[in-house]
C-alpha cells in the first residue's frame, strides 16, 4: 500500500469516527424527540381511533355479531347472539367495564347507558336461576324490550370494531349512518364552530402582538444601553411570573371596580365601569400581555443584525424613509415576523387557563374542551380527536405561513 492510500484510509477512517461522534451526540436529542413529542402524538393518534370498550365488555356477543350483517330491514339477530350476550353479562368481571361499553354505546343513541346498566345488574343477582325458562331472547327482552328492537343492534354492531372513525368523525361535526356520512343536527355543531373559535382567536391574539411588538423591538434597538436592559426586562417579567397570578392580576385589574375602571371614572372618562372582563376583551387583553414575548424576542433578534447604514443609504439614495422602511428594511425582518407570529399563534391556540379565567362560555377553546373530555367526561377518543383537529389547524396555518414568507425564514434560515 503506498502513502496514497495509506492517507485515504487513515481519512476514511478519520471521518467515520467523526460521524459516530456526530450520531452518538445527537442520539439523546433524537430519544427526547421520539418518547416526548413523537410517542405521544402517537398515542393521539390512536386514542382517536381506538374502539375496546364493546370488545372488553361484550367479547362473545361482538364475536357472534362478526357472522351477521345488518342492513335497514334487518331482523333480530340468531338465539346464539342473544345467548352470547347472556354469557357476557354474567361473566364480566366488573360493572366497571361494563359501563365503559354503555358510555360508548350510550355515544349511539342516547338512553343505552340506562339499559345495559340495568340488565347488568339483573344477571349480577340472578346468575343460576335465570337461564331455565325459556329462551335468551325472552328473557332479555323480559328486562327490557329494546333488546328485541333491529336498531339497538345496528347500533350495537356498528360501536363494536376495534377502531372506528367515531371521534374523528364528531369532532368535525360529522356521524356514520346506515346511509353514510353525514352531519349531526344543527343544535348539535359545536365543534367546527368551536375549532373557527380558537383559530380566530389565535390569529386576533398573534396579529396584536405582531402590531406592538414591532414598535417595541425597534425601539429596544434604537434605544440606549440602559433603555435596552430595562424594555427587555419589562417584556421578559411574564416569563418569570406564574401564568395564573398573572391571570388572576388581571383579573384584578379589569374587573368593575377594578383599577382601570376606577382610574377611568376618576378621570372622567367613562360614566360607569366598561365590561373588560368575563368577555372577549379581557381574553384578547390577558393573551395579548401574556403572548407578547413570543413576538417582540424573535423580531429583536432579527432587527440587532440589520445594519443601520443600510437605511441611510436608502435616504443617500433620495428614497423616502417610509418607501426605505416598505422596500429595505421590512424584508429583513421577515425572519422575525414569521418566526415570533407563528410562534405566538401556536401557543395562543393551545391556550387553556387563561380563556378559562377571564372568559365567558362564548370565548373558551379547543383547549378547554380537551380538558374537559380528558378529566371530566374521561372521553379520551374525543379528547384525542379534538386534539388531532387543533394540530390539522396548526398546520394549515404554518403551510399558508411557509407559503406566504418561506420555510427558510421561518425557520431563521438565510
Amino acid at each position: 500500500m503506498d502513502a496514497s492510500e495509506s492517507l485515504a484510509v487513515a481519512h476514511h477512517r478519520s471521518s467515520r469516527r467523526k460521524r459516530m461522534v456526530s450520531v452518538l451526540l445527537l442520539l439523546p436529542l433524537v430519544s427526547y424527540t421520539a418518547v416526548f413529542f413523537l410517542l405521544p402524538i402517537g398515542m393521539m393518534l390512536y386514542r382517536a381511533v381506538s374502539n375496546p370498550e364493546l370488545i372488553d365488555a361484550f367479547p362473545r356477543t361482538v364475536q357472534a355479531l362478526n357472522h351477521r350483517s345488518f342492513d335497514r330491514d334487518a331482523d333480530l339477530p340468531e338465539e346464539t347472539v342473544f345467548k352470547a350476550l347472556e354469557q357476557d353479562f354474567i361473566k364480566a368481571t366488573s360493572l366497571g367495564v361494563i359501563g365503559d361499553a354503555a358510555r360508548r354505546l350510550n355515544y349511539e343513541n342516547s338512553g343505552y347507558r340506562s339499559l345495559i346498566m340495568t340488565t347488568a345488574r339483573y344477571y349480577r343477582k340472578r346468575t343460576q336461576t335465570i337461564l331455565q325458562a325459556g329462551s335468551a331472547r325472552e328473557r332479555l327482552e323480559a328486562v327490557d324490550n329494546r333488546w328485541t328492537t333491529p336498531v339497538l343492534w345496528r347500533d350495537f354492531q356498528r360501536a363494536s370494531p376495534a377502531y372506528t372513525p367515531y371521534y374523528l368523525l364528531a369532532a368535525l361535526d360529522l356521524k356514520q349512518t346506515p346511509e353514510g356520512i353525514e352531519r349531526v343536527p344543527a343544535h348539535q355543531r359545536v365543534n367546527l364552530d368551536l375549532t373557527l373559535r380558537t383559530l380566530k382567536i389565535a390569529s386576533i391574539v398573534s396579529l396584536s402582538c405582531l402590531i406592538l411588538g414591532f414598535p417595541l423591538a425597534a425601539l429596544m434597538v434604537k434605544a440606549s444601553r440602559t433603555i435596552q436592559i430595562v424594555l427587555l426586562l419589562a417584556v421578559m417579567l411574564p416569563f418569570w411570573t406564574s401564568l395564573l397570578a398573572r391571570t388572576s392580576a388581571w383579573i384584578v385589574v379589569l374587573q368593575e371596580k377594578g383599577l382601570l375602571n376606577t382610574l377611568l371614572m376618576r378621570l372622567g372618562v367613562i360614566d360607569q365601569p366598561i365590561a373588560l372582563i368575563f368577555n372577549s376583551i379581557g381574553v384578547y387583553i390577558v393573551m395579548v400581555h401574556i403572548l407578547l414575548p413570543f413576538t417582540v424576542l424573535p423580531l429583536y433578534n432579527v432587527m440587532k443584525g440589520i445594519p443601520s447604514h443600510y437605511m441611510r443609504a436608502s435616504e443617500s439614495m433620495g428614497g423616502h424613509p417610509i418607501r426605505g422602511f416598505f422596500y429595505v428594511y421590512l424584508p429583513l425582518t421577515l425572519t422575525g415576523i414569521g418566526s415570533g407570529t407563528l410562534l405566538t399563534f401556536i401557543v395562543a391556540a393551545g391556550y387553556y387557563v387563561t380563556p378559562t379565567l377571564v372568559g365567558s362560555a362564548r370565548e373558551q377553546m379547543l383547549g378547554y374542551y380537551i380538558a374537559f373530555y380528558t378529566n371530566t367526561t374521561v372521553n379520551w377518543g374525543m379528547a384525542s380527536a379534538l386534539g388531532i383537529v387543533l394540530i390539522a389547524g396548526v398546520l394549515m396555518v404554518y403551510l399558508l405561513a411557509a407559503r406566504l414568507v418561506g420555510i427558510r425564514q421561518i425557520a431563521g434560515l438565510r
